[in-house]
């Protein structure tokens, strides 16, 4: 019987089309069903982003608030396997990323179902996917993979690049100097052979060790400096954004919160992993290899 394949993204920019086309071309090529869905929300985010709006979404993203999204139609009742394709806001999954998971439809689909998650982030990712992980256990989902591709650049390169193109709309070299912005053209393109390697196991009706291929292929590698600061970060996220979504005066409160995080990425971040290259990880070997084992794999 033919193997149909849900696709399930939001994407704002058009980089996530890019990459979940990319992937799923396999599948298309060995007749394999394949439905790509981009949802959307009922009030959509522009794109490009003034400096205001990207900040402002902040608090319901770092909180899992859903917003209102337009009807996901399917074709299927039930999907061999279904992909969902998304990116990190403030190391959690974006607004529409999560109000995808929370509608009736898309809960009805991915129960009982395989799910491969596909991520296409700046650089960090681990904390959305913990996330992710436990939202589909609690759906009744089966995660059998996950892929993250990110920007290569070094992270203060990366920050200033990605908010060019996030409040500018060109994903061009800022200045004419720095590196062009989000993941590369290469890359994107070869998220082709992932897919090819999770069409294999789709065949096979047999995901046992699927994950374990793709961490060979380097699907999902992890730097020791991004784990640090998400080991810190996500929690002074949740206080800003229960801060702010109390009060008032939000706007007000999130021109600080911008201040805040401009230092700390640029400031505070560099200070922190100079500390920890120096006097902690020359004695935290072991430890940091089962992180990485850890967050590379499904559990």
């Amino acid at each position: 019987m033919r193997k149909k394949v849900l696709v399930l993204y939001y994407t704002q920019t058009g980089q996530l089309t890019e990459i979940a086309n990319s992937f799923v071309a396999p599948f298309a090529e060995a007749g394999v069903s394949v439905e790509v869905v981009r949802a959307k929300p009922k009030s959509d985010f522009s794109f490009p982003w003034t400096s205001k709006r990207f900040f402002d979404a902040m608090p319901e993203s770092v909180l899992a608030i859903p917003s209102l999204m337009e009807k996901i139609e399917l074709k299927e009742a039930k999907y061999d396997l279904v992909v969902f394709a998304y990116q990190p806001w403030y190391l959690s999954l974006s607004i529409p990323a999560n109000s995808i998971l929370a509608t009736d439809e898309v809960k009805k689909i991915l129960k009982d179902t395989p799910v491969v998650t596909l991520i296409g982030a700046r650089n960090m990712w681990l904390s959305s996917q913990e996330k992710l992980k436990k939202i589909l256990k609690e759906l009744g989902a089966d995660l059998v993979g996950n892929i993250a591709l990110v920007d290569r650049n070094q992270n203060s390169i990366s920050a200033i690049t990605i908010l060019h193109w996030m409040v500018n709309g060109k994903k061009n070299k800022y200045l004419g100097v720095f590196p062009k912005p989000g993941i590369s053209e290469e890359d994107i393109d070869n998220s082709k052979v992932f897919g090819k390697t999770v069409l294999e196991f789709l065949q096979k009706e047999n995901f046992n060790g699927l994950q374990q291929q793709l961490v060979n292929q380097n699907a999902v590698d992890i730097k020791a400096d991004y784990m640090i600061i998400e080991n810190l970060a996500p929690r002074l996220f949740s206080i800003w954004a229960k801060i702010i979504i109390k009060r008032k005066n939000r706007a007000v409160w999130l021109v600080v919160f911008k201040y805040y995080l401009l230092f700390a990425l640029f400031i505070i971040a560099p200070i922190v992993l100079t500390v920890n290259s120096i006097l902690f990880r020359p004695f935290m070997g072991k430890t940091i290899e089962e992180k990485k084992k850890y967050y590379q794999g499904l559990k």
